[in-house]
């Protein structure tokens, strides 16, 4: 490992400063780490990983191997016991995720035979088109957060500059702050920006812009309660640790899970950990949204109608305290497979 760090650093036209400020350890720990002398941590990893643009999975396999061999070295039965090891770990690994059910399964397959379908019309898709899905995107996204504007309303004060008599300056921020970070997200997209910790905080700072700017892009600093709900999030104290583990769980599953499992996973996760004082929802809404945006789908548009509401939370619900994402995972599928085939019935000629 120590000179695939030390070649990608050059590389990268990096100096061992460069690497030690961007992880925030001493410079000469990262000349350790290049020759040998030290191994990084596991947290170390996942920073390096980012710094150097190396595939996360890439330096793990090779700091693990590094750790076998200073554990076990060169003895003549190592070989066989390796072996033994990685029947057992492939026999635990089948027990460590449920198998999809056949139900999930189905819609999964519905919905790529739709987007593949899509694709083939993409040609006929226009900025109108899609400004009035992202537009509705953004009204559903705030009405399931209380926000009272209606579809034109919120198209008059994000389109046209209009300020709408009798609803707060709170409502019409986040109109318009949703609206942007659908602009950052495709922004995001367009760049193939790997997904992180900065760019997660990025959206989270235009949702909050205006409304709370003392917290918005910011970690809460205090103990919180989701109003209707029994599940308890993290104390402040573990939120950076929790999101740490979060991007770790992203980088190791990214190309292991369906991107509509993927995105569903991480917008639970996030908004489990429910690392922000406000915009937790909006936030975890808009990073399911630029997965599935990333991976060729369409965006995932979650109703606020008081029904559908009370479908999302009671899913997630499900998810924090019984830890069964069963109804989760299927909620947000069947919204992308619903999602595609309007976006079809829209594009598609007659």
């Amino acid at each position: 490992m120590k000179n695939l760090l030390r070649n990608r650093r050059i590389e990268k036209k990096l100096k061992t400063k460069d690497v030690a400020q961007a992880l925030g350890i001493d410079q000469a720990l990262i000349s350790k780490f290049e020759n040998g002398t030290r191994k990084p941590t596991k947290e170390h990893l996942f920073k390096l990983a980012e710094i150097l643009d190396i595939a996360y999975e890439t330096l793990l396999v090779a700091w693990l191997k590094d750790k076998i061999y200073a554990e076990i070295g060169t003895d003549q039965f190592v070989y066989e016991a390796i072996l033994q090891v990685k029947e057992e770990m492939a026999f635990y690994a089948s027990f460590k995720r449920a198998p999809l059910s056949k139900k999930l399964e189905r819609i999964l397959k519905e919905i790529d035979t739709f987007k593949n379908e899509l694709n083939q019309f993409r040609k006929y898709d226009s900025f109108r088109i899609t400004q009035a899905l992202e537009l509705e995107y953004t009204f559903e996204s705030n009405k399931i957060e209380g926000n009272t504007l209606t579809l034109k309303e919120t198209d008059l004060i994000v389109n046209e500059g209009l300020t709408i008599s009798g609803k707060s300056m709170r409502e019409h921020l986040e109109a318009i702050n949703h609206q942007e970070a659908i602009a950052y997200i495709k922004e995001l997209m367009d760049k193939n920006t790997a997904i992180n910790e900065r760019e997660i905080l990025c959206i989270h700072n235009l949702i909050l812009r205006g409304i709370y700017p003392e917290d918005a892009g910011k970690y809460r600093k205090v103990q919180v309660m989701i109003k209707g709900s029994s599940h308890m999030p993290p104390q402040p104290f573990l939120v950076a640790k929790e999101m740490e583990e979060l991007f770790i769980w992203y980088q190791t599953n990214k190309n292991n899970l369906h991107p509509v499992i993927l995105a569903a996973e991480m917008h639970e996760r996030l908004v489990t950990i429910h690392p922000f004082i406000d915009g937790n929802g909006r936030t975890s809404r808009l990073l399911m949204n630029l997965i599935l945006l990333q991976h060729g789908y369409v965006i995932a548009n979650i109703k606020g109608t008081h029904e559908s509401r009370m479908s999302y939370y009671n899913a997630l619900e499900a998810c924090q305290v019984e830890n069964n994402k069963e109804h989760f995972l299927l909620l947000i599928a069947q919204t992308e497979k619903e999602c595609l085939e309007r976006y079809l019935s829209i594009i598609k000629p007659n």
